[in-house]
């Protein structure tokens, strides 16, 4: 219908790193982290918009987030911003992390496994 995203194709899928699809950049604000993910390509939009759930993300960074996930959709630019509450262990100078700020956030998410299409899967 008209107006509804897309969905991927169904079918036989292959387990690959979310970062094969995708590029991601991360930051903070106090204790809060933000991970933006770009689709590499608009084929793969509708694999991250299902695969890549703020549960999903909360699940995957259950040791290090204290609070909920959102995901927001940017529409036309093919990316989602995701934005992790109390996930720094209080943030900048506060924090006994090795992170405190938030910037290896996207590259963690990266390394996570997803299920793509197997028509869809980069070569």
């Amino acid at each position: 219908q008209a107006g509804e995203p897309a969905r991927p194709p169904r079918g036989p899928a292959v387990r690959i790193a979310l970062g094969r699809i995708a590029h991601g950049r991360s930051g903070d604000k106090g204790d809060d982290a933000n991970i933006g993910l770009m689709a590499r390509h608009p084929r793969w939009l509708p694999v991250l918009r299902e695969q890549v759930t703020a549960e999903r993300v909360l699940a995957y960074f259950a040791h290090l987030v204290r609070g909920p996930v959102q995901r927001y959709e940017l529409p036309g630019l093919g990316a989602f911003n995701f934005v992790l509450q109390r996930a720094l262990g209080g943030g900048g100078s506060c924090s006994l992390r090795s992170d405190p700020l938030g910037k290896c956030y996207a590259q963690m998410l990266l390394d996570m496994e997803i299920d793509c299409p197997a028509e869809l899967a980069p070569v």
